[in-house]
């Protein structure tokens, strides 16, 4: 059973219902074209990561932003 994750940030009230299962069906039809298997049992996981919990160089991504 494929698994493929993503990750990213959370950002704007974060990506709608749509836009995740259009990105998932997207990423299950790349992994299908590519490998040729897993139409049924591919598992999409998507996270979005508040820019407080991702942090580059010992900054978060929101401090970075501030240009703080």
């Amino acid at each position: 059973m494929p698994f493929i994750n993503v990750k990213m940030t959370h950002e704007d009230g974060g990506a709608t219902k749509e836009q995740k299962e259009a990105l998932a069906k997207e990423l299950t039809s790349a992994f299908v074209r590519i490998f040729g298997r897993g139409e049924k049992s591919t598992v999409v996981i998507i996270e979005e990561v508040s820019t407080d919990n991702y942090v580059i160089g010992g900054k978060s991504v929101s401090r970075i932003r501030e240009g703080k």
